[in-house]
This record gives C-alpha cells, structure tokens and sequence, in this order.
C-alpha cells in the first residue's frame, strides 16, 4: 500500500464516501448485497479531502500520463474532479454524457476536442468498468488518443480488470478496495477478520457466503 494509497482510503473513510457494513450489507440496483457503500460525490463538500484528492489526480496525471493535452469527466460523477484537476495542470477539460442529447447539436462529447488529441479520462469509481469504456470508446470513435483513466477508487474486481485489460486501457486509482480495507481495519472500522469477507465479496460478487463470515 503506498502512502497516496493510504491516505485517499483514510479520507474517503473520515467522510464517509467509503462505507463499510459487513454484517448488514446494501443491496445493489442488481439485487447483490454488498458490505460496502461508496459514493465519492462526497469528496466535494469535505474541502480537505477534496483538495487531497484532487492534488493526487493532478500528481498520478503528470506522472503517469505526463504527454496529457486533455481531460475528459465521466458523467455525472467525473466531471467536477475533471474540471478541478485540469484547472491545477492548467489543460483543457469536457466530459462525456452518457448519452446524445436529444436537442441542440446532440451531442455527447461537451467540450473542444481535437482529432489526436492525448485524453485522459477522469473517473470517481470503478467496478466492473462498463461505464468509462463507454466513455473511452465514445472519445475513440471522435478521434482521441485515450492514453488511459485516472480514478478516485477501483474495486480491483476481476470482471473489470479483464474489461480494462481487453479494451486496451490502463487504469490508475488513487486508492483501492484492499487499501480501504486494510485501513479501515486498523482504525477500527471494522474488525480484522472482517477483511477476509470483503476481499471474497470484491473477488465473487455473487456468491453469498462471505455474509456468515468466511471459514
């Protein structure tokens, strides 16, 4: 775990925009119970962490994607970290709706984008990927050069890596499920043992058995 790791996983726990229940499960849109709650739109009214995050996007872009002319927000969640990071590297912003518009132009694409252009994709979440391919297959058609994501928190599940991995995009989180995990762990969150259920939910989502405890 490095220390950016660490330290977005201590922040969205604070706040919590990562919110552990092991032993009283959510129950997803697709009826998967789940221990964890995450919803990183509350980075944006938490000013300290918000700042945290957004100095961490704007490091993994320069670091990682440092030939970036470009950053493009995922809609809805992507867009206000899309326009904050590119406002600290000083780069053009626009994001991409997840669907046409059905008046004006109809577009899809909000924002100057340029034939060629080197983009990175700015996301809050990532599960099982479907929804940033969508993104980077709507900048790829336009004529991006999509260099890879960037990203608040990822799941590390196996459906979205393959994804990512078949596509041909990279994605860099600032922190990970594991990371939040270990954490939260340690700052009494939840109890150690607990860990062993979250990581056999995140690695079979379906299977339910992790609920009872993991033997």
């Amino acid at each position: 775990m490095t220390p950016t790791e660490e330290k977005i996983a201590r922040d969205l726990l604070t706040i919590g925009a990562v919110f552990l229940r092991p032993e009283e499960p959510f129950i997803w849109a697709s009826g998967i119970k789940s221990p964890v709650y995450c919803d990183n739109r509350l980075t944006l009214t938490a000013p300290e962490v918000r700042n945290d995050v957004e100095q961490a996007l704007a490091e993994t872009v320069r670091r990682e994607y440092p030939e970036a002319e470009l950053l493009m927000g995922t809609s809805t969640a992507g867009i206000a970290h899309a326009a904050i990071t590119a406002h600290l590297l000083h780069l053009p912003m626009g994001y991409v709706r997840s669907g046409a518009k059905d008046h004006g132009r109809g577009n899809r694409i909000e924002g100057k984008l340029l034939p060629g252009q080197k983009t990175v994709v700015i996301e809050d979440l990532i599960s099982t990927g479907g929804s940033v391919l969508e993104v980077v297959e709507a900048l790829r058609e336009a004529g991006a050069e999509v260099l890879g994501i960037a990203s608040i928190f990822t799941y590390g599940m196996e459906k979205g890596l393959h994804r990512l991995a078949e596509a041909g995009v990279r994605n860099c989180s600032l922190t990970c499920f594991d990371a939040v995990a270990e954490v939260a762990a340690r700052e009494g969150y939840i109890r150690r043992e607990d860990i062993a259920r979250l990581i056999a939910f995140r690695n079979n989502p379906s299977d339910e058995s992790w609920i009872g405890g993991v033997k």
